[in-house]
């Protein structure tokens, strides 16, 4: 008799984007450049690298469990530190909410193709993982909420939405909710928020402040922290007092901890990024219509396409690398058919249309500038 549940032999784990030295090694390239992971193309926040370096004489202590993140947090959005949870990423809170709230007969509900790590993190607990399909490469919250059952403990929702980059917006979000149970908990995960929260309709939960939503956010991306794995989530104190009872007691670390705060009043490096970001973003959506792709507008740092069948995409993507492009194939997101593209510099954003364009004999559309 096997000691590994059924729904654990047969869970797909989840599998990150190539590595840029295991790419230069295997294909002999001199210059590699990674556009697969949705990493910030400037390396970490400065005041980051700054902050790390004070703390290196305190590594021989045990972490503080994110107290000064959860205090410094509730101070910036005039919350109580009873409100916050700070973790080794959001995918680890993730993992806590499903530990903490999940039992043996309740159910998990989001949209087809959700973020890969959701997908194995709920997977992982053994009960019913039900989807809806996307309408247009957006969540369709009306076809979620009329997927509710009894059973329905969980709904996903990420906004912007990792892999396709769309949005729902605030009337939308607010009709959904109408419609959701209080009993069931809807995990609003918000790792793009920044690069989409300045859009008027863009529904910020943070003004919600709604009992039954978690909001989950992240140093990861705009701050370029994604190697120290720190994260954090807003919501009602009751929900917030049972995650910290299932929590690892010591995470996060010290080191990521102090990044993360100092990360906070980098707003420097933030607005360049961003910047940056709409720019690229625009010159690679631009790039990709050109070509004739089917593309969804991208709210977040990345851009998904779709192409002919998943032989093209292997196809394009074996044929990228090989120019010392990584890109992100979506097959173990459940879109087989599509590729993703993260906005890097304008120099690894041209370098990454001009080898696409070779691959599907268009050449490259120009150089990258503002619309």
């Amino acid at each position: 008799m096997s000691l590994v549940p059924p729904y654990i032999e047969t869970l797909q784990p989840y599998i990150p984007g190539r590595p840029i030295d295991e790419v230069r090694r295997e294909l002999g390239l001199v210059k590699v450049i990674k556009l697969a992971s949705n990493e910030n193309p400037f390396g970490p926040s400065p005041l980051a690298l700054a902050a790390l370096q004070q703390h290196f004489g305190g590594l021989h202590l045990y972490p503080n469990g994110g107290h000064d993140l959860r205090t410094r947090l509730a101070e910036l959005y005039k919350l109580s530190p009873d409100n916050v949870i700070a973790g080794s990423g959001s995918e680890a809170i993730m993992s806590t909410i499903i530990r903490t709230f999940l039992n043996d007969d309740d159910e998990v509900l989001t949209t087809e193709a959700a973020f890969i790590g959701f997908q194995v993190l709920a997977k992982s607990r053994g009960v019913p993982y039900r989807t809806v399909p996307y309408r247009a490469w957006h969540y369709d919250l009306e076809a979620i909420a009329g997927a509710i059952t009894g059973k329905t403990k969980i709904i996903y929702l990420a906004n912007p939405n990792n892999p396709t980059g769309t949005v729902f917006g605030r009337k939308e979000f607010d009709s959904f909710y109408k419609k959701v149970p209080e009993r069931v908990l809807i995990i609003l995960d918000e790792a793009y928020w920044e690069y989409a929260r300045d859009d008027g309709d863009f529904p910020d939960s943070m003004k919600y402040r709604y009992d039954n939503v978690i909001t989950l956010r992240t140093f990861s991306k705009v701050y370029g922290l994604a190697g120290l794995r720190i994260g954090y989530g807003f919501a009602h104190h009751e929900l917030i007092g049972n995650l910290l009872k299932v929590k690892l007691p010591f995470e996060p670390g010290t080191l990521s901890q102090a990044a993360g705060l100092a990360a906070l009043d980098d707003s420097t490096f933030v607005e360049r990024t961003l910047a940056n970001n709409l720019e690229g973003r625009a010159y690679l959506s631009r790039a990709l219509k050109s070509f004739g792709l089917e593309t969804p507008t991208s709210r977040a740092n990345f851009v998904m396409f779709a192409l002919r069948d998943e032989e093209e995409v292997n196809r394009i993507f074996n044929g990228m690398m090989r120019q010392g492009v990584i890109v992100r194939p979506l097959r173990g997101f459940g879109l087989p058919r599509c590729l993703r593209i993260t906005v890097g510099t304008p120099e690894e954003n041209a370098t990454a249309v001009g080898a696409l364009g070779a691959l599907l004999g268009d050449g490259s559309p120009g150089q990258p500038g503002r619309d």
